[in-house]
């Protein structure tokens, strides 16, 4: 028991409940793992890549997070009038201390590593745009429920097709 006690602790994130308080089934985190933030990265082509965690499929998402300021966008910038069924900007201003606060709304459609994108675009600049590609990693619905970054939360879940409850009776 020692030597399974000793291996234990030297592994770093997540530690068990010992064997008597085993019966309440807890598992405590070390405290770094508690800020755990959508993620923004700027990419060297001026595009910013988003990663939101895991989601789960068949469910709406609201997605906020911060641009870094961009001088050659400029301040006065709009969503791309692009349809994508997936993922929309919601809300986009400029942020007090630079940069752009987004809200989104994304709809993890399917189970996968998903990428889906939006254009931002500056109304005052012809022909200056950067991509924001959000990456998620989404989980079907049956394998349990995510833990959601800040800034990510789930406003709705969308119906599933299921030709099990279809009514249709077929051809004659």
């Amino acid at each position: 028991m020692a030597t399974a006690k000793k291996a234990s602790s030297k592994a770093g994130g997540i530690r068990f409940a010992e064997a008597d308080a085993a019966a309440h089934s807890h598992v405590h985190f070390d405290e770094k793992l508690h800020d755990s933030v959508v993620m923004v990265i700027p990419e060297s082509d001026g595009n910013f890549m988003v990663k939101v965690g895991f989601l789960m499929t068949q469910h709406r998402y609201e997605i906020d997070f911060t641009l870094p300021e961009d001088p050659e966008l400029g301040i006065d910038v709009c969503p791309a009038p692009v349809p994508n069924p997936y993922l929309q900007i919601k809300h986009l201003s400029a942020a007090p201390n630079g940069g752009f606060n987004v809200t989104c709304e994304y709809v993890a459609h399917k189970e996968g590593v998903l990428c889906e994108e939006v254009l931002i675009v500056s109304e005052s600049k012809e022909d200056v745009c950067r991509k924001v590609k959000v990456h998620a990693r989404v989980m079907d619905r049956h394998h349990g429920t995510p833990m959601l970054l800040e800034g990510v939360r789930c406003v709705g879940t969308e119906l599933e097709y299921d030709s099990e409850q279809s009514d249709w009776q077929g051809f004659d």
